[in-house]
C-alpha cells in the first residue's frame, strides 16, 4: 500500500476547535467571576441553613434596653390634632427630637394612634425595637432588644426586617450563584467525555434530595 492510498485520519475543523476554546474561556472566566463575588454570600447562607434547621436547640440571650425622654411642648402640641391616616407617620420635627432623646429615629415609619399614646415598632433583624410618645405629657419610651449575632445572621438569610437594599442584594447575590451553577454544569459537560462519573454524580445530587423529599416530608 503506497502512501496516497493510506487512510487519511481528519482532524476537528480549525473553526470547530476555535469555537470550543472560545466558549471553554468564557466559562471559565464567568466561572470564576461569579466564584468570587458569590463566595461569601455562599458561605454565610450555607452556615445559616444550618443555623436555621437546629434553631430550636441554639440557645439566644435577649439583651434589653430601654431609654426614656421629654418631648418639648412646642412639639407636643404637634401630636394633639388627630391625624386623617390611623397610621399616619409622626410629625418630622417630633421623629427629630425623639431621635436625639433614646437614639430611635421613627420618621417615615407608620405609626399607631390612640387617644393616650402614638407608639411606633421598629423590628429589625436580630431583634426588635419601638419608641412610644405620650400624647398628654409628652414621655418618650424607648426599648430595643437584641437576639444575638446569630439571630442576627439567620434574619439576614431570610431578609426578615431589612428593608429593599438588604432585599435587593440578596436578589444579586442569587443571579450570581445562579450564574456560577450555570457555568459549573457547562463546564462538566464540556469535561465529562474524559470524567465517567460526572452524570452519574449529578444525577445523584438531584435524586437523593427529591427521593427524601417524596418519602419524608409529609
Amino acid at each position: 500500500m503506497n502512501a496516497d492510498s493510506a487512510p487519511l485520519i481528519a482532524a476537528p475543523p480549525k473553526k470547530r476547535r476555535l469555537s470550543r476554546g472560545w466558549w471553554l474561556r468564557q466559562l471559565h472566566t464567568w466561572h470564576w467571576i461569579s466564584a468570587a463575588v458569590s463566595l461569601i454570600g455562599m458561605l454565610m447562607f450555607a452556615i445559616t441553613g444550618v443555623t436555621l434547621n437546629h434553631a430550636d436547640i441554639i440557645p439566644a440571650t435577649p439583651a434589653v434596653t430601654a431609654k426614656s425622654g421629654m418631648l418639648a411642648p412646642s412639639l407636643l402640641r404637634l401630636l394633639k390634632p388627630a391625624p386623617k391616616a390611623s397610621d399616619a407617620p409622626v410629625p418630622a420635627q417630633v421623629a427629630d427630637a425623639v431621635s436625639a432623646a433614646v437614639g430611635l429615629n421613627p420618621a417615615g415609619r407608620p405609626a399607631e394612634w390612640s387617644d393616650a399614646e402614638v407608639y411606633v415598632a421598629m423590628p429589625r433583624p436580630g431583634g426588635d425595637a419601638w419608641v412610644s410618645v405620650d400624647r398628654a405629657s409628652g414621655a418618650i419610651k424607648s426599648e430595643v432588644t437584641s437576639q444575638g449575632l446569630l439571630s442576627l445572621l439567620n434574619d439576614l438569610h431570610k431578609g426578615r426586617n431589612t428593608g429593599i437594599v438588604w432585599r435587593l442584594f440578596i436578589d444579586l447575590f442569587a443571579a450570581a450563584a445562579i450564574l456560577f451553577t450555570a457555568t459549573g454544569l457547562l463546564l462538566l459537560q464540556f469535561h465529562a467525555k474524559h470524567r465517567k462519573k460526572t452524570w452519574p454524580l449529578v444525577g445523584l445530587g438531584f435524586a437523593v434530595p427529591l427521593v427524601i423529599a417524596l418519602i419524608f416530608i409529609h
